[in-house]
């Protein structure tokens, strides 16, 4: 059997296509959930996170999951950053110069996780927890379909992993202080923000959030306080001096049963006092500093405050976008996540089952951030820019629009082809390829003229020479043809004997079936040879 080589160019521990690593490690089949909200404080917050730091990162974790479960929030925004990649196309090309076994290594790739589309959406999923925590470890379990290695992909739970002794590989718990490193082709391992210092622990971004959750759980635990007694009056009783312990308490459970229903009795020698409370603004401060941390959690999570799009007078389109995931934070989580998969996803697949020389030879998974242009506009510039004579590739245009080129005799969408003067247009038939036909050469010398070309001497009579040809080019005949088409069915009705009424309501129910392209580009035509006219009567008068 030759050895097969895993991305990092070493032999293969083929155990882990038996059964998954986590299945050998004792320990986590035992570890249970423990929640970290409870009894915390400026000072707990800072030992945990010194823990981490250490290379335990148990609690670290524990924590930052306790807050996704605590904090609407910060889960809405988090959900927000994860789902942006889903709404953008993939494909896995071949590597650059490829050769014809490489194109089909891509090819074969490429159907292989198309043919897992849910599992594909799951695994993008849970590599974005990578932002938040700071890295994400998706396990592997190979199983044989046919004759191919096929996988089934596992988030396991951060707080199931720690740092090796040296705090610069990540491990899996088993009891001692080096860990268990991570077997290749067992895990696809994702680490957010590779190109930041620092050690693997302060890499999340909850490593930033922790100090505004903290602010605002104290704030909402002191709001609701304050929300239990809010407008109720201050209820003081005066007992007289010398007063046994048995009448202050009578005295005390008065006030007690005051509070409660409005009713008490006590004795005649003592009495009981109401202060209102003045209540303006409290609510409003424990509100802004919740404000203030939901603020920060939106700022570093999706790169900016919602309400600063807005105010910031963007367009409704891009603020919207905003208020989601900014462009430059979705795309370079697009390019992170995309270089793992192809690492930990595509190369075991092809090394697996068709063979791969290298990582650097290997298919590339990508996402698509590119972003089409407005077709409204280009719709309008292009055939004015090709009108004046520029040579646009068809194929820039073409990716600009992120419209493909067909392949083959794919059918098309295609503009009507015009007929010979004398005959009716006549629509292009579905699915078929239609030419545009080239302008007469009167036309192409009346847009010279239109685009300021040179004019001989006597300009005004060869300027209206060539009008004079571009007109009598125009195709009478063929608009007149094109009239007759359109309006056949309420010609037909009022030669069968209807009324005008009738034949309009024939020629309304025909429309939606009726191909007008070809008068349109007839009457086009004329129109702008007209304008042409009258641009330079009026230039000569």
């Amino acid at each position: 059997m030759a050895t097969l080589l895993d991305q990092f160019g070493r032999p293969l521990d083929r155990t882990v296509l038996a059964a998954p690593q986590t299945a050998s490690v004792a320990q986590l089949a035992r570890q249970a959930l423990q929640p970290m909200l409870e009894g915390l404080s400026p000072a707990r917050l800072a030992q945990v996170l010194r823990r981490a730091d250490d290379g335990w990162l148990t609690d670290q974790h524990r924590l930052f999951a306790d807050m996704e479960d605590r904090d609407g929030h910060l889960l809405a925004e988090i959900n927000k950053r994860k789902l942006a990649l889903l709404d953008l196309d993939w494909r896995i090309d071949p590597p650059r110069h490829a050769s014809a076994a490489e194109e089909q290594a891509a090819a074969w790739a490429q159907e292989v996780v198309e043919d897992l589309v849910d599992s594909l959406e799951d695994l993008i999923l849970a590599a974005m927890d990578g932002p938040g925590h700071g890295f994400a470890a998706i396990e592997i379990e190979w199983r044989r379909d046919g004759g191919e290695w096929l996988p089934t992909f596992h988030p396991r739970p951060q707080e199931w992993f720690q740092m090796d002794a040296s705090r610069r590989r990540l491990c899996l718990i088993d009891g001692t202080r080096e860990g268990r490193e991570l077997l290749p082709f067992g895990w696809v391992l994702h680490t957010h923000g590779k190109a930041k210092t620092g050690y693997l622990g302060r890499m999340g971004l909850y490593r930033a959030l922790v100090w505004p959750f903290l602010c605002k759980h104290f704030s909402i635990s002191d709001l609701a306080e304050f929300l239990e007694t809010y407008g109720l009056p201050i209820i003081s009783g005066k007992f007289r001096s010398g007063a046994s312990p048995e009448e202050q308490a009578s005295l005390l459970q008065a006030v007690i049963d005051l509070g409660h229903d409005a009713r008490a009795i006590l004795p005649q020698d003592m009495s009981l006092e109401i202060a209102k409370v003045s209540t303006s603004g409290d609510a409003d401060s424990h509100l802004a500093m919740v404000h203030w941390a939901e603020g920060a959690m939106s700022k570093v999570i999706l790169g900016q405050r919602g309400d600063e799009a807005r105010s910031a007078g963007i367009g409704s389109g891009q603020a919207d976008f905003q208020r989601e995931v900014r462009r430059d934070i979705r795309n370079a989580d697009a390019r992170q996540v995309a270089a793992t998969l192809t690492s930990d996803v595509v190369y075991p697949l092809l090394a697996l089952n068709r063979g791969v020389d290298s990582l650097r030879r290997c298919p590339r998974f990508q996402f698509d951030t590119g972003e089409p242009e407005d077709l409204t506009t280009y719709a309008q510039a292009l055939p004015e820019l090709v009108g004046v004579g520029m040579r646009i590739p068809v194929a820039w245009a073409h990716e600009r629009l992120r419209v493909p080129l067909p392949e083959g005799d794919e059918a098309v969408l295609g503009a009507p082809v015009p007929a010979p003067a004398g005959e009716p247009a006549t629509p292009p038939a579905p699915g078929s390829k239609s030419t545009p036909a080239p302008a007469p050469a009167a036309l192409s010398a009346v847009v010279a003229l239109g685009a300021g070309a040179p004019r001989a001497t006597d300009s005004a009579a060869a300027d209206q020479a060539v009008l004079d040809a571009a007109l009598a080019q125009l195709p009478g005949a063929d608009i007149h043809a094109a009239m007759q088409a359109l309006l056949a069915p309420a010609i037909a009705a009022l030669q069968a004997g209807e009324t005008p009424d009738q034949a309009g309501d024939a020629l309304l129910a025909a429309f939606p079936s009726l191909d007008s392209g070809a008068l349109e580009t007839l009457l086009a035509r004329a129109i702008f040879v007209a304008d042409v006219w009258g641009r330079l009567s009026a230039a000569s008068a």
